[in-house]
């Protein structure tokens, strides 16, 4: 058995108000089992007609043919790999999306942490497999959706340091630290112990200090061996649901689940009680026939106590046990007359863990039918055909000669029947003497009937097989009423895997839940490209829309085609990071992941010569370039210069035109007058000043020479 969820809450069922007595439990049971084994005694028909046994079986009379073609099987072989190729082909299976932007980074974190345990966590390929051959076989899958959860006790070697305190380390801890906070995988695993410890210490107390081992003690601990989820396809045998929840499995007041055990498991599992008071040798499965069993030997069982296999009832269900008038969810289990479990419900959202899941659904039940309820009278007329035919054939002489008495002699019989040449007796015609048996022509009404069969059935099942059932011909032989029947049977197709998928995503939510309840704080999880993602406990709790990417052959076939025509069309004026988009996606659809990413991260080599003679080319335009500049700056040289010379010509020329006036007015005359009256009166004052000066220097002389 699975390792059920652990205890949340320490709920007592002696400090209830209103605990639910075993009696009351089983009451329960006995009223829900009337419809139950109703809708069983259903599902065994279904399954008697599709591995042809019990009364599925044809009764004949004695040499006679007994064959009955599966043809429920067939079809079932069929729809399997269909629904559950769109599963096991997407290697994320789960994309969560998020209702605001603030969960943005927790709906990331659950895409993850979802795929990662799908991948590895839980056996995806088994529990797929199993998981749709329940829906279309039986039309109705019921998951159960727990906890694994198993710890082991262990010596460890834990080293004893002692600190000092060093502030060189400074700058180590804080690459220590920033690799913590970036790569915790990292830390875990590159850092050695004694500078974790001497972090650790730097980190409560604020200085930098440096650990030196001094020793090492022996500590008794305690490590989590399993902490994931666990996903079961149950035995409808053994899933007992409340009859009045109608087609919603969450409006079910209790469902209880029949399954084999042993006292080992439920030891390990440290949340019974009462276990000593069970009878071992009284609750094997033998004594419960309503029990299915879970190993192919019905008889077979250990001998030993700890491992004798035990059948358990498992309740799940709501009960007022705070006599409150109110129901909350509670979980009780027994073996035979005890009761070793009653707690509240540890599911953390408050449901019953199961996920029900129908092929084609029945109003008002939660149970829904399988193809085969609509091939059973195909396949018996097709049996019944098939059985007259080989018993026309089988009791026909086949192969056997017969011979007219009297043709022969007792000489020539002999000769006859060694296959030697032989005498014949004279008035005997041996094309009426000798008779050789063959098998007898099948009517073609036996032929037509079982084409018409095989037409019907695949016409009611969308399934598309190899007798060419689904056809176009009903709307005439034209292209678009082949399309018409294809489409058909792809959407029936689609429309069996789109509840297939929705149970998927249901089961997805459940465990999202169990995973912000039950993981610790904190998860590493890695993931692809070397990249390591802390899951916080906190992030996991929100509200999310979840996504599951589905599709079939038929769908990806078309949008390849489609892709693959887009770009036949376009050609080569397509942008080339364009076609590797429109590439990518063709290889993704059909099925060729390697390819995709290579297509994604190709980048075209170039061809040595062609890049030198690109760069050549570029060193041109270049010179080029430079070519025009200096042109057009010896354009501009030659523009100055011409300015230049028609401004001084300018000048020039208006200088004359001013002498010129000046000379007829008088003007410059008149200047030549005044420059020459000045001049003449300059000279005047410089000879005064002259004079001046030689007066005084003659008095400077008179005075020295007379003192």
């Amino acid at each position: 058995m699975d390792f059920e969820i652990a205890d949340t809450d320490d709920f007592n069922p002696e400090d209830w108000g209103n605990p639910p007595t075993l009696k009351n439990l089983k009451q329960d049971l006995e009223d829900a089992t009337v419809s139950h084994d109703t809708q069983a005694s259903k599902i065994e028909v279904w399954l008697d007609n599709m591995h042809i046994k019990g009364d599925a079986k044809p009764r004949t009379v004695e040499n006679s043919s007994e064959f009955q073609p599966k043809l429920i099987r067939k079809q079932a072989e069929w729809r399997y790999a269909a629904i559950s190729e769109p599963f096991h082909s997407t290697k994320d299976v789960f994309n969560v999306k998020p209702r605001s932007w603030e969960d943005v980074e927790g709906a990331r974190q659950n895409s993850l942490l979802l795929n990662y345990q799908f991948g590895c966590k839980i056996d995806k390929v088994r529990f797929i497999d199993e998981y749709v051959r329940a829906v279309v076989d039986e039309g109705t899958a019921l998951v159960k959706v727990s906890w694994e959860f198993e710890e082991e006790d262990f010596v460890d070697d834990v080293p004893i340091y002692e600190y000092e305190i060093n502030p060189e380390m400074g700058p180590l801890h804080e690459e220590i630290h920033a690799l913590m906070e970036s790569n915790p995988q990292g830390y875990n695993e590159q850092v050695p112990d004694e500078l974790k410890a001497a972090h650790k210490k730097s980190m409560s107390e604020g200085q930098s200090y440096e650990a030196i081992q001094t020793g090492v003690e022996k500590v008794d601990s305690v490590r989590t061996v399993k902490n994931q989820p666990a996903l079961e396809v149950c035995d409808f045998r053994n899933i007992i649901v409340d009859p009045s929840c109608g087609s919603d499995l969450d409006k079910a007041n209790f469902i209880v689940h029949r399954y084999e055990t042993s006292m080992s498991n439920l030891e390990r599992a440290g949340i019974y009680s009462n276990l000593e008071q069970v009878n071992v040798e009284a609750n094997s499965p033998l004594s419960e026939p309503d029990q299915s069993e879970t190993s192919q030997d019905e008889n077979f069982n250990f001998n030993d106590k700890p491992r004798k296999r035990l059948v358990a009832y498992e309740y799940w269900g709501y009960w007022d046990f705070d006599d409150t008038g109110v129901v909350k969810p509670i979980v009780a289990t027994w073996i035979g007359n005890t009761l070793i479990r009653m707690t509240a419900s540890p599911a953390p959202d408050g449901k019953l863990p199961f996920v029900s899941v129908a092929t084609l659904p029945v109003k008002n039940s939660i149970y829904g039918e399988p193809d085969g309820e609509l091939l059973i009278d195909n396949q018996r007329i097709i049996g019944a055909v098939t059985r007259g035919m080989i018993d026309t054939m089988g009791k026909s002489a086949n192969g056997q000669t017969g011979m007219l008495k009297g043709s022969l002699d007792a000489v020539n019989r002999r000769r006859f029947q060694q296959g030697l040449d032989y005498e014949y007796n004279a008035g005997t015609d041996p094309r009426l003497a000798f008779h050789m048996h063959t098998y007898p022509e099948v009517s073609s009404s036996a032929q037509y009937m079982l084409q018409m069969q095989n037409f019907e059935a695949e016409s009611m099942s969308g399934v598309k097989a190899f007798s060419q059932g689904i056809t176009g011909g009903a709307l005439g032989d034209v292209a678009t009423a082949v399309r018409g029947a294809l489409d058909a049977a792809a959407k029936r197709e689609m429309g069996i895997l789109r509840r297939v998928a929705f149970g998927i995503e249901k089961i997805g939510l459940k465990i999202m839940q169990y995973n912000a309840e039950l993981l610790e704080d904190e998860e590493i999880i890695r993931v692809t490209n070397e990249n390591f993602v802390a899951i916080q406990r906190d992030a996991l709790g929100g509200m999310y829309d979840m996504i599951i990417d589905i599709s079939t052959a038929e769908e990806d076939n078309v949008k390849a085609q489609e892709l693959a025509f887009m770009l036949q069309t376009m050609g080569n004026t397509l942008n080339p990071d364009m076609t590797k988009m429109i590439l990518r996606d063709i290889a993704r659809l059909r099925k060729m992941p390697e390819l995709a990413e290579n297509i994604e991260n190709y980048q075209p080599q170039p061809d040595p010569i062609q890049q030198k003679l690109q760069e050549i080319e570029v060193q041109l335009k270049q010179l080029e370039v430079v070519k025009v500049q200096a042109e057009i700056g010896k354009l501009e040289s030659e523009t100055a210069e011409n300015y230049a010379g028609t401004r001084k010509k300018a000048s020039e020329s208006d200088k004359s035109d001013l002498d010129f006036i000046e000379q007829e007015t008088g003007v410059t005359q008149e200047r030549e007058k005044e420059l020459r009256g000045a001049q003449a009166q300059a000279n005047m004052m410089l000879e005064s000043h002259k004079e001046t000066i030689k007066q005084q220097s003659a008095l400077n002389s008179y005075i020295t020479q007379n003192n």
